[in-house]
């Protein structure tokens, strides 16, 4: 068939709306982009699962576009992720099913990630997609090969920002559609290490402002004027970062209110009390169900205002951090000028490939006592998924990742307010780190697993075998001499005889001495590589403070972190026999893994060569994490690595 060209006047903004029309019409074929890893590097793990459905994700933090990109006339998903190493515009097709339980083929690659993505239906539906400065005319048909540029400079821009969104809607009524610009400013917050001894955050908040710039032309050759701030109630919109502003008729009385999410994980809806033409906000009012505010999972929220079920009302369409999309749909109720939506649920879609969360960090263990190689993993949310190996194969078939419970709970370590570092912008991070051993000795497999928060602790296996259940988190205590050690920049003190070391680290458990006691190995509070070693003292296992005996080839104690404050930590570890020569490695995380290889073992002392690095992918933008598996059974370990993405990647040895 002939494909029809959609070519709009550059400068003309309802010449989009007109591509978007006309973009419906265009039935055209949209090979996906190739992603051709380097030879030799992982790739990425598969489910093998026909028949699966799993939550849809893309990699770190989903920027959805709702629209009806096949031409089909039911609505589809376009997600922008640009993340390392998933980076991409992804669609994903509508294979039937209503609402939220629309069920979505897997992701195609369209084009390359696009940073502060938007699309915005200002008027009868037709989509206008943006970045900042520009607009990407019919998108079916063109994807993101072709962009016109915004005749507007702006000159409002704090000194940092990092949520830099365009939108246009018709602000005034006046069949002229407007810039909308929403922007989250980092100026005040600073970032890192800014919490005094009582554990307040000394530094401002996370700003996120929204800017209008009125179109004082036409349609045909619009015009913008000076930025003015969106005023609500007897103030400016300003939620706590990220405001992806969404005007639209939400209370259904013909005027725009004002929808913006935030940088964490709560919606805010602003009423217009004035008219169609002369806008007037009210102070904002977060949305809720019943007598709760609706709270995403996580954190990081792209909103988008759709009608999703064609009902006539606007659904909202939020793309979270680990690159999942969620849909929350409204009622058609308004209680008190307010909108009702549902709380929200995640869009499905064929399983492909084994996502979980993002910054994956995986340990491979016979969780259920099927002789066979499970996962377990965390993620940045703070959740331990079990992903369970289906058919011991190689690779394996595996089942849909399950989120574990501790007496009874869901298992959810979050930073909170003061937990992070970095500050309470991170308030709904969790950072786990997995290792799954028998930890006390009882012949039943425990989780022992360190976090955003430095604490060490441990989830007791009180099940039995091919049946665990974990008790409640305890701390992991160690024998100290006096008080116990904590990183300098820590506004608090640790519990007596716990241990509390650098954020995000992996701590490993293994019987190193070959006394028959299972040994703690992980960085201490100053970033060195430390050996808690198990002994018994009065019939009862104790863990000995950390000594560093791990060095470099010059005998110089390993320090895998000498960064600060937040700049500590992050470092992802395994300990396994990587040559076979009978004395334990270490792969540590790096743009994918890095090998460090034992030279010598003596009383006392381990030494350390660095050997570069063993997979030839990149996979890091922030971390990996390195882990191994034997699904082929040579007993030879193969590499297993956890992405900032949440995907795991897969190296067999050659």
């Amino acid at each position: 068939m002939r494909r029809r060209r959609c070519t709009p006047n550059p400068l003309s903004l309802p010449s989009l709306l007109l591509a978007g029309l006309l973009a419906l019409a265009c039935a055209l074929s949209r090979p996906a982009l190739a992603q051709n890893a380097p030879v030799g590097a992982s790739e990425r793990l598969p489910y093998n699962h026909p028949g699966l459905i799993v939550d849809l994700g893309v990699g770190l933090w989903a920027h959805p576009l709702p629209m009806d990109y096949d031409g089909d006339g039911a609505p589809d998903l376009l997600v922008s992720t640009v993340d390392m190493p998933h980076n991409g515009v992804y669609f994903f097709r509508n294979l039937g099913g209503a609402g939220a339980d629309t069920v979505f083929a897997p992701g195609e690659r369209i084009a390359d990630g696009q940073e502060n993505v938007t699309v915005s239906y200002p008027t009868d539906g037709a989509p206008i997609v943006m970045t900042p400065g520009r607009v990407h005319p019919d998108v079916p048909r063109a994807q993101f090969s072709e962009s016109i540029p915004i005749p507007y400079e702006p000159d409002f821009y704090p000194e940092r920002k990092r949520a830099d969104q365009w939108k246009c809607a018709d602000y005034d009524g006046d069949g002229v559609y407007d810039l909308v610009i929403g922007i989250g400013d980092w100026t005040n917050y600073g970032w890192d290490n800014a919490f005094d001894p009582a554990g307040r955050w000394t530094r401002g908040p996370l700003h996120g402002v929204v800017y209008l710039v009125r179109n004082e032309g036409t349609n045909a050759a619009p015009r913008f004027g000076r930025a003015e701030v969106v005023r609500a109630g007897d103030g400016i919109v300003d939620v706590f970062g990220a405001p992806s502003p969404c005007f639209g008729d939400f209370d259904g009385d013909g005027d725009l209110d004002l929808i913006c999410g935030s940088f964490l994980d709560r919606i805010t809806y602003h009423e217009n009390v004035g008219t169609r033409t002369e806008p007037v906000y009210a102070a904002g009012r977060l949305l809720a169900y019943g007598d709760e505010p609706i709270r995403m999972e996580l954190q990081m929220l792209q909103v988008v205002a759709f009608d999703w079920d064609g009902d006539g009302d606007l659904d909202l369409i939020v793309g979270e951090e680990d690159g999942r999309v969620a849909y929350l749909e409204h009622t058609g109720e308004i209680v008190d000028g307010m909108p009702q939506f549902l709380p929200p649920r995640h869009f499905r879609q064929q399983a492909t490939h084994v996502k979980v969360g993002a910054l994956a960090t995986p340990f491979s263990v016979d969780w259920d006592d099927d002789d066979d190689e499970d996962l377990i993993v965390g993620d940045t949310a703070g959740f331990i998924s079990f992903v369970e190996n289906l058919d011991g194969g190689d690779p394996p078939m595996w089942a849909a990742p399950v989120r574990l419970k501790a007496d009874g709970e869901t298992i959810h370590i979050q930073a909170g307010y003061n937990g992070s570092i970095q500050g309470p912008a991170e308030a709904k991070w969790g950072y786990t780190v997995v290792n799954a051993a028998d930890l006390n000795h009882d012949g039943l497999t425990d989780l022992v697993v360190n976090s955003i928060l430095g604490k060490v602790v441990w989830f007791e296996n009180v099940g039995e075998p091919g049946a665990p259940r974990l008790a409640a988190a305890r701390p992991v205590r160690v024998a100290w001499e006096g008080a116990a050690p904590k990183p300098a920049w820590n506004w608090w003190d640790p519990e007596p005889g716990t241990l509390v070391t650098q954020w995000r680290t992996t701590p490993c458990v293994d019987d190193l001495n070959g006394d028959g006691l299972n040994d703690l190995i992980m960085l201490d509070h100053e970033g060195y590589l430390a050996y808690y070693e198990r002994t018994r003292r009065d019939g009862e296992l104790t863990l000995l403070p950390g000594q560093r005996v791990f060095t470099d080839e010059e005998g110089r104690p390993l320090r895998l972190n000498d960064g600060e404050a937040g700049r500590s930590g992050r470092r992802k570890l395994a300990l396994v026999d990587w040559n076979g020569d009978g004395k334990r490695d270490l792969l540590v995380n790096s743009a994918s893994a890095d090998l460090l290889l034992n030279v010598s073992e003596t009383a006392g002392e381990w030494r350390f060569r660095a050997a570069g690095t063993i997979d030839g992918r990149k996979l890091a933008g922030h971390t990996t994490a390195p882990a191994t598996v034997d699904w082929n059974n040579d007993g030879r370990p193969d590499l297993l690595v956890g992405a900032e993405d949440g995907f795991l990647y897969y190296l067999r040895r050659p």
